[in-house]
């Protein structure tokens, strides 16, 4: 069993940045692959990044790339997503992830834990 809480969302102007964590509790944190996901408000939630294991793969939604780092720090048990050149379009409730196992993926039914989520907003 994995308890996810993620944390480090608020409210941002345009173009500036926010680091969101997420800190997971039970064992074998280090062998679960874990990505993040987001949800604006009427839509479906939808993937974002995903990090293995190892920290050594990631990938990215396109909206994304070049502007969002996801990384890991197996030793605390944390996951971060850096979030740079915000955009309106990224608010979003931002909820983190993780599944058994060493295949990245972007399904949303593949991961097996989830945080509460925390609500990023960006302002024009």
């Amino acid at each position: 069993q994995v308890q996810l809480v993620e944390s480090g969302g608020g409210l941002v102007q345009a173009g500036g940045s926010l680091r969101l964590s997420c800190a997971a509790s039970g064992r074998a944190f280090g062998t679960y692959t874990m990505g993040w996901f987001r949800q604006a408000p009427g839509k479906e939630r939808e993937f974002v990044a995903t990090i293995s294991w190892s920290d050594r793969n990631t990938y990215y939604t396109d909206s994304v790339k070049g502007r969002f780092t996801i990384s890991r720090d197996n030793a605390k048990n944390t996951v971060y997503l850096q979030m740079n050149s915000l955009k309106p379009e990224d608010t979003a409730v931002y909820y983190c992830s993780a599944r058994r196992g060493m295949v990245l993926t972007t399904t949303r039914v593949e991961y097996d834990y989830w945080g509460q989520g925390t609500q990023v907003t960006v302002s024009s």
